[in-house]
């Protein structure tokens, strides 16, 4: 493609290494897309004719129908690159014509063009998956009910919650992360074919209608910028990174409230491996490779971050070097997606077992001192009250509610009879009744928002496709 300026051919090695095809190949869908663009551009400028329009159009065509249905097209030992190897196939089947194709263009602009649609593309898939892992978090919380578990600070019993309470957290998560890619997915859509090399195109190309043509807002504002931004793609990862955090927080709880100690969650078999030497082990590694891969993808942000550092402008051999980190983060963030929706679907709790751990450790204990508050007295002497109480407790091996109300009233006077029911589980939950709170009510509510909501993106999903 540049080799007239050239007297010495290429050091073999160096020739090799320096070839993109072997990853890059997997942009052929969106580098056929933008090269239909470009030809329809050059053709409504009479630089191709209709019929030579139509060649390459039919042409374009062949190579997607062939590539998707044989592994082996995509073999080329000579293709440097996605567009010379798509540039090699045009010419096999036109001729000169396929020759034309490159009239007005660069790679620069070929290149933030593909990789631009297929990131669009990997966001579609991702939210729609994210969508679907939320919507199965939403089915196991209304089937929980008003079934209680413990809630955790330091990793220590601290309050009772619903467990759709619980759940419903990984769900603001989620869709947290979705709104996030949806606002990548607004930013990064803009067309930078007619950029040219840098300057822009040599020939007066309708760079609105090939924006339009490929589902773009618009076409891009500055061709030395079009050519040089990997701001979408850095985002993008981001984006994915911190919702691998967020899997891996609910993987490791998971995996936590799985264990033996626990005993609130039945991990599925079908998402669990076996030990090689100790013949009872299930193991949950489908969890543990979500935990792992949330670090693969911290790394594939630190890649991008650090290989667009410091660049000149405009376009630097350097941004070969973002492709292979979005292919795999697009990959990886996609599939742990997948198996957690799996995980979800099919784990089961033990209700009985997290409603019995939410009644006992003083899990209470606030509560009560609301209830000394409610009496008119200071919370901080309330808090201190219950604080002796909790230790009168733990040299008795009981409860708050085992304590007689002459035991209690040494700690304060103003406890009285109506303290029991104060204490109970459902009380302690109730008495949460604030928006965003664990009282049932507020969890209901929440649940209806919820399922509003994944409709309204579910609507917006439809509406890109």
């Amino acid at each position: 493609m540049w080799s007239g300026r050239f007297r010495r051919p290429l050091n073999s090695e160096f020739e090799q290494w320096q070839r993109s095809f072997p990853f890059d190949k997997r942009l052929l869908p969106q580098e056929i897309a933008a090269s239909a663009a470009h030809a329809k551009a050059l053709a409504r400028l009479g630089v191709l004719s209709s019929a030579e329009l139509k060649s390459l159009l039919d042409a374009l065509a062949h190579v997607k129908h062939a590539a998707a249905g044989d592994p082996h097209f995509l073999e080329d030992s000579e293709a440097e690159d996605v567009h010379h190897f798509l540039e090699r196939r045009l010419v096999e089947l036109t001729g000169d014509i396929g020759l034309k194709l490159h009239a007005g263009r660069s790679r620069n602009e070929q290149i933030a063009t593909d990789l631009r649609l297929f990131v669009r593309a990997a966001i579609d898939e991702l939210q729609s998956n994210l969508i679907e892992l939320v919507e199965t978090i939403l089915e196991k919380a209304k089937k929980s009910g008003d079934q209680a578990m413990p809630a955790h600070t330091h990793l220590q019993a601290a309050e009772p919650v619903l467990v759709a309470h619980w759940l419903l957290t990984y769900a603001e998560m989620l869709l947290r992360d979705h709104a996030r890619l949806g606002d990548c997915r607004q930013r990064l859509n803009y067309c930078p074919l007619g950029s040219g090399a840098i300057a822009g195109a040599t020939l007066p190309l309708d760079r609105e209608g090939m924006a339009v043509e490929l589902g773009f807002t618009a076409p891009t504002a500055n061709s030395v910028d079009a050519t040089s931004d990997r701001d979408f793609a850095i985002e993008f990862v981001q984006a994915v990174s911190l919702l691998g955090i967020h899997l891996s927080r609910w993987a490791e709880e998971m995996i936590l409230f799985s264990t033996r100690e626990f005993g609130f969650v039945r991990l599925p078999e079908t998402y669990s491996t076996g030990s090689s030497a100790m013949p009872q082990k299930m193991n949950p590694d489908a969890l543990e490779l979500i935990r792992g891969k949330a670090g693969r993808l911290a790394g594939a942000v630190t890649a991008l971050l650090v290989t667009c550092k410091g660049l000149p402008l405009a376009y630097n051999k350097d941004l070969q070097e973002t492709q292979e980190p979005v292919f795999d983060a697009s990959d990886t963030s996609l599939q742990c997606v997948k198996n957690a929706i799996g995980v979800m679907r099919e784990c089961e709790f033990d209700f009985a077992r997290m409603g019995a751990s939410a009644e006992c450790g003083f899990m209470n204990a606030m509560a009560a001192a609301t209830y000394l508050a409610s009496k008119g007295v200071p919370f901080r002497t309330a808090h201190e009250s219950i604080g002796k109480a909790v230790s009168f407790c733990l040299d008795r091996g009981c409860e708050l509610a085992d304590l007689k109300l002459e035991e209690l009233q040494q700690f304060h006077a103003a406890f009285d009879q109506d303290f029991y029911s104060a204490i109970t589980l459902s009380a302690v939950l109730g008495c949460h009744d604030v928006p965003g709170g664990t009282a049932p009510a507020r969890v209901r509510a929440a649940l209806e928002n919820l399922e509003q909501r994944i409709r309204s993106l579910q609507e917006a999903l439809h509406a890109h496709a």
